[in-house]
Formats: structure tokens, C-alpha cells, sequence
């Protein structure tokens, strides 16, 4: 028996409901980390029966989030590398770093929630490309010697991860004006051995067009 004409548009709808649950949702808790469910349904405009339907609590709706954000980074990441074939060390760097942090501008209130709600193991899983991906830049970095080798770099990698999570924290606060990161990827290059002045014509150098080629956010 074929399946009922109304199926598909339902199927449509509620794919447009979720898309628009988790955009509110991504606004919504920038604004009130505690907001509830309830609150959040009525920001999206839909009924509370409609958002319980896709996230019965809290933890799925972070959980969602969380995959969302890992597509999100494993596509800044790619493109990232891909841009970066063939460059230099220190210019392969800025450009993961300039390439990843809309997605981290984005997605940084979220990192704060997940680390409360599911975990820094969650955490962590969603930044492991990224981390993956800078770890073997500085490999390449370390075994040219552009970089230095006083940490190991997968030590490094996470350490530069660290101080990255704790400059989008400073731009939650507002004690950092966002930039588009080239502040952050200065400072990331000045961190692993670039000289100042090097560092900053790199990324200046480079900014432009790394801004170009990023997706808008919401």
C-alpha cells in the first residue's frame, strides 16, 4: 500500500520545527544558561508538546548541540586543511585557527553549558578534529624546527585548545572585543615559537581571506 501524500510534508515540518528549536536554542541560552524548556518552546514558537516531541529534557537538547557543534568543527576543520595544502607551518596554523574560531564564536556558550551538563569528555569529543588537526601541524612544525619542541605536540595542541576555550570565555564576559581571531591566532603563533612581528604579518596576511571564505553563522 503507498504511503500517505500528507507523510512527507509532516516529515518536512518536523525537520523545520527541529532546525528552528536548536537555532532558538543556540540564541536563546546565550542569553539565560538556565532557561527551561518551557521558555525555549515559546521562543521558537512552538508548542510545548512539539519541542518535548524532539528533546524530552534538557541533556538531549545540550546533546543535540553537541552534535551539531562536532559537524560543525569536522567542516571548519576540513577547510581548513584544505586551504592550508601545501603552505608553510606557521601559515597552516592561522588559518586552522582563523577558520575555527566563527565556529567557536558560535558555539562558545555551548562549550560552557556541555562541560556543566554532559561533561568534559563531551566536550572534548566534539574538539577532537580540531585538536587532531593542530596536533599534526605542530608535528610538522617541530620536525622542520619552525616550532618549538619543549612541550610534545599533542601537549601543546591541547594547551594552545585550552587557551583558546579560555579567550572565547573572556568574550562571553566581555573582558575580550571579538575580532574574528586574529588576536588569537597572533597570540597562538607567538605561543609555539613566532617571533611578534612575524606572527602578526601572517595573519594579517591571511585574515582577509580566511574571512571571506567562512560560512555565516546564524
Amino acid at each position: 500500500m503507498s504511503k500517505p501524500v500528507a507523510r512527507e510534508p509532516l516529515r518536512r515540518n518536523s525537520r523545520a520545527n527541529r532546525a528552528r528549536i536548536l537555532a532558538t536554542a543556540r540564541r536563546e541560552l546565550g542569553r539565560n544558561p538556565d532557561l527551561t524548556l518551557e521558555e525555549l518552546a515559546r521562543a521558537a514558537g512552538v508548542v510545548r508538546r512539539t519541542l518535548f516531541g524532539h528533546f524530552p529534557g534538557r541533556a538531549a537538547l545540550l546533546e543535540a548541540l553537541a552534535d551539531e557543534a562536532s559537524g560543525t568543527v569536522r567542516s571548519a576543520v576540513a577547510a581548513g586543511v584544505e586551504r592550508a595544502q601545501g603552505e608553510s607551518v606557521e601559515r597552516a596554523l592561522t588559518r586552522l585557527v582563523l577558520s575555527m574560531w566563527p565556529v567557536g564564536d558560535r558555539y562558545r556558550l555551548l562549550l560552557a553549558l556541555a562541560k556543566r551538563d554532559l561533561g568534559a569528555q563531551r566536550v572534548a569529543e566534539v574538539l577532537a578534529p580540531a585538536r587532531a588537526a593542530t596536533t599534526a601541524v605542530l608535528e610538522r612544525g617541530q620536525r622542520e624546527g619552525v616550532i618549538h619542541s619543549h612541550l610534545p605536540a599533542a601537549v601543546l595542541s591541547a594547551g594552545l585548545e585550552a587557551m583558546t576555550v579560555a579567550l572565547l570565555e573572556a568574550v562571553n564576559t566581555g573582558a575580550l572585543e571579538d575580532d574574528g581571531g586574529t588576536r588569537v591566532a597572533i597570540t597562538t603563533l607567538i605561543a609555539v615559537g613566532v617571533p611578534e612581528e612575524r606572527a602578526c604579518a601572517v595573519v594579517e596576511d591571511i585574515a582577509s581571506t580566511v574571512a571571506v571564505a567562512s560560512p555565516d553563522g546564524d
